[in-house]
């Protein structure tokens, strides 16, 4: 995997690309706010992206869309090296987005969620 750093409309993004075999066959296109991969830059500077600490599974996500959450709230449960890791929340927020879905694999730094 290769790390990228692009600029658009002068917003820069850190960006992670992973080479695919000529035979890999291409997923339908994520709808706009349940991507797995980061928001578009109008969601970004609306709430404060959540990233995964580290490659795992998500094993359960406990909150939803517009639920309000209090700092150290737990708001996923992440699988990573046969541990049941707690995503919780460094602030005060309503859950903007939710990014991932239970059962995806994560990359480290991946965005999670938008608080």
């Amino acid at each position: 995997m290769k790390k990228y750093e692009i600029e658009i409309d002068g917003q820069v993004y850190h960006v992670k690309v992973r080479e695919l075999p000529d035979d890999a066959v291409m997923t339908e296109q994520p709808k706009a706010g349940s991507s797995k991969h980061v928001a578009d830059s109008a969601t970004q500077t609306e709430g404060k992206t959540m990233l995964a600490p580290m490659a795992g599974t998500i094993l359960r996500i406990l909150v939803k869309e517009g639920q309000r959450v209090k700092k150290g709230e737990n708001l996923i449960v992440l699988e990573a090296m046969k541990m049941e890791n707690e995503i919780v929340a460094d602030e005060d927020g309503v859950i903007r987005s939710i990014l991932v879905k239970a059962n995806d694999s994560v990359e480290s730094d991946q965005p999670l969620l938008i608080l």
